[in-house]
């Protein structure tokens, strides 16, 4: 069966001059999404509710005196307005989403079948431990699991996020130094390394050192051992990093930071390139994140929920944070206070309870559906995937350390775009009037204008042409001088390009109503 398209225009295109401002403001079935509050109103209600008899306040003389000033609408209204919402969100289940150093990959719909089940779902961390021995023996499975793919004999499961993660390492390490009466005031951030890295190390109350890069994009060794001191407390490196290359000289680094009595940080964001491939225990690697909500899978955007375990080497484990599990022959068991870790020194508690339950189910339900060589192909394909998009690209795109393998994100600069009068934003905000979410831009800072894409293994070839096809024609209109294209977009997105700097800088979140005299109410300073 076929549309049939005989004697009307299908494609918007043919609207062309033909087409005219609407009264609504909506474009055909696309609906102008007001406000909440500018489209209901005080005096309408989706239930009737009989009045509360009086009762006995318990406040201390904080109620409210005034109504909420909530906006009142039908339940039709309100349903659609979500709806509507919902609809508005770009995501990794509407199409390719190329942020490089994100991994926004497919969330099979396997795992949130399995995280849904009522006895992992509804599982409550003040359950008595008798109660949850499944849900225990869950995070020792993941635990473990996390122990094998790195090499490492212990694991702190507690951290929420990647950063978290970060912290919780660099904590590890701090515990280790002062357990040997040996404070030290440096950390090194080589100038690839995620944004998070300098500002955790500063957190801890470091001072960071930056470490420069070669010409070919990796860590300068040399610079490395130049730096090391007594007073250097350990490194915070990415690998790969984040100009999507492996740092060959991981281990002659490891080796020259323990030798100078320091400990070494891997951030473990980008493992999805090396998972099954490299166990990062090998690397002399002594403390590493891992983003369960990148690597294995789950939920990755819009703030969370995340998960970011961090593995650590013989030397940390001691110092790892509480609470953790434990199994003897009675069961499951949580240790939850330094009174019952025995030997260890744990350096205290992260977090109230025992992590993201959700997303430990989650990432059981990725490793146990691929599998050791599934796991290892995920990686594998991610790579192919990136240099796929690499090789294709080259010819029109320019590359910042030239024509090399690179690994599960592939890093382009603006050299490409020289003489056109054309942005890196621009060719970002064009992207967007394809039907793409551009790619991350301007990172890492050590390239000019980057461009920097992570296609992830879960693409097909057919979506990662057209996505191919798609960049080569922005590129060649770009240098055909096709500046129109570019300077004004989005074209077609529900709002124009927006004042990037006043949107970070002067944000008005807060809706306020409005006064007689305003002519409109005030909305969002992005707009």
């Amino acid at each position: 069966m076929s549309m049939n398209t005989q004697g009307r225009p299908t494609s918007p295109g043919e609207a062309g001059e033909g087409g005219h401002t609407t009264f609504t403001g909506n474009r055909a079935l696309m609906i102008e999404e007001a406000l909440i509050y500018e489209t209901g109103r005080p005096d309408v209600t989706g239930v009737d509710l009989a009045d509360v008899d009086d009762t006995e306040l318990h406040l201390g003389g904080l109620e409210r005196s005034d109504a909420p000033n909530l906006p009142g609408m039908s339940e039709p209204e309100a349903v659609r307005h979500y709806v509507r919402l919902s609809q508005k969100n770009y995501a990794i289940d509407t199409g390719l989403y190329p942020l490089g150093s994100c991994t926004m990959k497919h969330n099979p719909r396997l795992n949130e079948k399995v995280a849904r089940l009522p006895g992992f779902g509804d599982v409550h961390p003040l359950q008595p431990v008798s109660t949850v021995q499944g849900a225990l023996e869950l995070i020792d499975l993941v635990a473990n699991g996390l122990k094998e793919l790195t090499g490492m004999p212990a694991v702190a499961m507690s951290p929420k996020a990647g950063a978290h993660g970060e912290l919780c390492g660099m904590m590890a390490i701090k515990a280790a130094l002062e357990a040997r009466g040996d404070a030290r005031s440096v950390v090194l951030v080589p100038e690839s390394a995620h944004g998070t890295n300098p500002a955790t190390a500063a957190l801890l109350g470091y001072e960071v050192a930056s470490i420069p890069a070669r010409e070919d994009g990796t860590v300068d060794v040399a610079a490395v051992k130049e730096r090391l001191s007594p007073e250097v407390a350990g490194i915070m490196l990415t690998n790969p990093n984040t100009c999507g290359l492996f740092e060959r000289d991981i281990i002659e680094i490891a080796d020259a930071v323990h030798a100078a009595g320091a400990y070494f940080y891997c951030d473990g964001a980008n493992l999805n390139a090396i998972l099954g491939r490299v166990r990062p225990g090998d690397l002399g690697i002594d403390a590493m994140h891992i983003n369960l909500h990148k690597t294995f899978s789950t939920p990755h955007g819009g703030g969370g929920p995340g998960a970011g375990p961090v593995v650590l080497s013989e030397a940390l484990a001691p110092f790892a944070p509480l609470p953790w599990v434990v199994s003897g022959k009675d069961g499951f068991d949580l240790i939850e206070h330094a009174g019952q870790a025995g030997a260890a020194k744990p350096f205290g508690r992260m977090t109230a309870f025992h992590g993201q339950m959700g997303m430990f189910v989650r990432a059981a339900a990725w490793m146990l559906s691929h599998g050791a060589d599934g796991m290892r192909q995920a990686a594998e394909d991610a790579v192919l995937s990136a240099n796929y998009i690499r090789a294709c690209l080259k010819d029109v795109m320019s590359l910042p350390f030239g024509d090399r393998p690179c690994m599960h994100e592939v890093l382009f600069d603006d050299q490409f775009l020289n003489g056109s009068g054309v942005t890196t934003l621009d060719f970002a905000k064009a992207m967007i009037d394809e039907g793409y979410h551009p790619m991350t831009m301007y990172f890492p800072l050590v390239v000019h204008g980057a461009l920097l894409i992570e296609p992830t293994e879960s693409e097909s070839k057919a979506s990662l042409d057209l996505f191919i096809a798609t960049l080569r024609d922005l590129a060649m209109a770009a240098k055909r001088g096709d500046t129109e294209r570019f300077a004004g977009a989005p074209w077609y997105a529900p709002r124009r390009r927006l004042d990037e700097t006043r949107a970070a800088r002067q944000p008005v979140l807060r809706w306020t109503p409005q006064a007689p005299s305003e002519p409109e109410p005030k909305r969002d300073a992005a707009e």
